[in-house]
């Protein structure tokens, strides 16, 4: 049982260490070939992360595509990570992956909020969907997608609720009038202050929990 455990664990290593090799030399060949497309590169958790700009998308995605020592044909997610300190906004995320050689890459680039940028709908068809999800979410405006409009939120939703200045209670309910017997959309009545949030972990504690547990403390 001993040598059987050692076994699979030094294949399990062997494996890992292959990997990386091949992780290694990918990354050395989208560098020699993308030379100046490419911002930064970085191995993590078995993955490529590349940084571009957005202008070099469309060249950087077929070259990913098509080449014959990386072969990324399939698109697995397009998302947004929300910055609203940073006048550069927004981190746009693709995550691709190579059946071929069993690899994963993650390329990013930053804008601003009110930037456009090219949709990937006629390199990869499944982009329609997912630049749809994140032009809902995040308020994004892709070029040349041909249907884009709302996914998730209905049609007349204002704002996006995946940014992070968004409201948790949102901007309007939905209930039905039964004066007018119809759907009805009203304005959220709740008081300010439970609209107002710090963004700090949840483990350290809001600032109003902490403003009463202090006057508590000094009560007692």
């Amino acid at each position: 049982m001993g040598l059987c455990n050692y076994k699979k664990k030094f294949e399990t290593k062997v494996r890992s260490i292959d990997n990386m090799i091949n992780l290694l030399d990918l990354e050395k060949k989208i560098n020699s070939e993308l030379a100046t497309k490419i911002n930064k590169t970085e191995i993590k958790h078995n993955q490529i992360y590349i940084e571009i700009d957005k202008d070099d998308l469309i060249e950087v995605t077929l070259f990913l595509k098509s080449n014959k020592d990386t072969k990324f044909r399939q698109l697995i997610d397009i998302t947004v990570v929300d910055y609203p300190e940073q006048s550069l906004r927004f981190k746009v995320v693709y995550l691709f992956l190579s059946h071929e050689f069993n690899q994963r890459i993650i390329l990013n680039y930053f804008i601003s909020e009110k930037e456009v940028i090219r949709s990937l709908t006629s390199i990869f068809p499944a982009a329609n969907w997912m630049e749809r999800e994140v032009f809902d979410m995040y308020g994004v405006n892709f070029k040349d997608h041909p249907d884009l409009r709302r996914i998730l939120t209905d049609y007349n939703f204002e704002g996006h609720p995946l940014r992070k200045d968004f409201p948790l209670t949102g901007h309007t309910e939905v209930r039905y009038n039964e004066d007018q017997k119809k759907v009805v959309n009203e304005p959220v009545k709740l008081e300010q202050n439970y609209r107002n949030f710090d963004y700090e972990s949840p483990w350290e504690g809001t600032k109003y929990i902490k403003e009463q547990t202090n006057d508590n403390d000094k009560k007692n």
